[in-house]
C-alpha cells in the first residue's frame, strides 16, 4: 500500500501548468494531517520530462502512464488512468488542482470508481471525517462541507495555496504505470489546436490593466494600453465593458470571464462587483483608481489612487 497522497499532474503537451506546483502544496498539507508521503501522478507519452520538477516540489514518488493511446488530453482517458492508478497504488487520497482540467479529470475518475468528488477546496482538516471549506458560485461563497470516503478525491481552488519548490536540484526515479484503457476511453481526445493568441495573456502577465465604465469608451483604453505597455503587462476590462462593446469577452476579468493572478493588478474606474472581484482578489496586490472614495474596490484595494484615471495614467506611464 501506498500511503500517498497521488497528485494528479497537470501539462498540455509536456509543459507544466503552474496550477499543478499548487497542487503539489495542497498535496502536501494534506499528507502532514496524515503523516503520508505525496506522490505524482504524470500521464501522457510528453509528460515524462515533468518528473524533476514534481520531485523538486515535494512529490516522494512519480508515476508516469505513457500509453500510446494518449497522445494528447481527453478526459475519459485520464479519469480511466486516474481510476486503475488507485486501483493499482492505493494512495490514501486523490487531489489535483481546480482547474477546468483538473475538476473535469478527477470528476471522471470519480466516476469509474464510484466515488464523491469534492472540488475548489480552499482548506482540509483531517479528524474522523475530512472537513473542508470550498468555494462557491465562481468564488463568491465559501461553504462548509464533510466528506466520508473510503478514498477521498479532491481538488484545490486555483490561486488558493503558493507553490513551494522544497528540494531544489532533486532529480527523479520515475516508475511506469501500465494501463490497459478501453477503447471507448479514447473518444474524446484533443486533435489539434488552433492559436487564438500568443504572448501574454490575462492568466499570466505579471501586470494586469484593467478598465470599467469609467473609461468612457473603447478609445478610452489607448492610455490603459499604453500603461500596460510600458509595464510589461496586458489590459483587461470589467462585464460593463463588454456589455458595451468596448472590448471583447476574452478581455473580461472576473467569475464569468478570466481569473487573474498578476504581481499587480491596476484597476481603473471598476467599482468592483462582486463577479469582477471573484476574479481579480488572487493578484497579490491591487491598485485603484477612480474617482469614488467608497467604490468597492478601492475599500478593497491594498493602494488607491482617487483622481480621474485619465489624468493619472499618463502621469504614471511619463513619470
Amino acid at each position: 500500500m501506498s500511503a500517498a497522497v497521488l497528485v494528479v499532474i497537470e501539462h498540455d503537451r509536456g509543459a507544466l501548468a503552474d496550477a499543478s506546483l499548487e497542487a503539489l502544496a495542497f498535496g502536501r498539507s494534506i499528507a502532514e494531517q496524515l503523516g503520508a508521503s505525496v506522490e505524482a501522478l504524470l500521464i501522457g507519452a510528453e509528460a515524462a520530462g515533468l518528473a524533476d520538477a514534481c520531485v523538486a516540489h515535494g512529490a516522494g514518488a512519480v508515476h508516469l502512464c505513457s500509453n500510446s493511446d494518449l497522445s494528447d488530453y481527453g478526459p475519459e482517458a485520464y479519469g480511466a488512468v486516474i481510476a486503475a492508478a488507485a486501483g493499482a497504488l492505493s494512495p490514501a487520497a486523490i487531489a489535483a488542482c481546480g482547474t477546468d482540467r483538473g475538476n473535469e479529470v478527477l470528476a471522471h475518475a470519480a466516476a469509474e470508481l464510484d466515488l464523491p468528488f469534492v472540488a475548489n477546496c480552499t482548506d482540509v482538516r483531517i479528524g474522523d471525517d475530512w472537513e473542508m471549506t470550498r468555494v462557491q458560485w465562481g468564488g463568491s461563497l465559501n461553504e462548509e462541507t464533510r466528506l466520508t470516503s473510503s478514498l477521498p478525491i479532491v481538488s484545490v481552488a486555483h490561486h488558493a495555496v503558493e507553490a513551494e519548490e522544497v528540494a531544489p536540484g532533486a532529480s527523479a526515479d520515475v516508475q511506469p504505470l501500465d494501463v490497459t484503457l478501453p477503447d471507448w476511453v479514447t473518444r474524446s481526445l484533443v486533435q489539434d489546436r488552433v492559436v487564438l493568441s500568443e504572448g501574454l495573456t490575462l492568466a499570466t502577465a505579471p501586470v494586469v490593466v484593467g478598465g470599467g465604465r469609467g473609461v468612457g469608451s473603447a478609445e478610452g483604453f489607448a492610455v490603459l494600453e499604453e500603461l500596460a505597455a510600458k509595464l510589461g503587462g496586458v489590459v483587461g476590462c470589467s462585464r460593463a465593458v463588454t456589455n458595451n462593446g468596448w472590448r471583447p469577452h476574452s478581455d473580461q476579468v472576473g467569475q464569468t470571464g478570466t481569473r487573474i493572478a498578476p504581481q499587480l493588478y491596476i484597476a481603473c474606474g471598476i467599482s468592483g462587483a462582486i463577479q469582477h472581484w471573484v476574479g481579480a482578489k488572487a493578484a497579490k496586490k491591487i491598485l485603484a483608481v477612480n474617482t469614488d472614495p467608497a467604490a468597492n474596490m478601492v475599500v478593497k484595494a491594498d493602494y488607491a489612487v482617487i483622481g480621474d484615471l485619465f489624468d493619472v495614467l499618463p502621469a504614471i506611464t511619463n513619470g
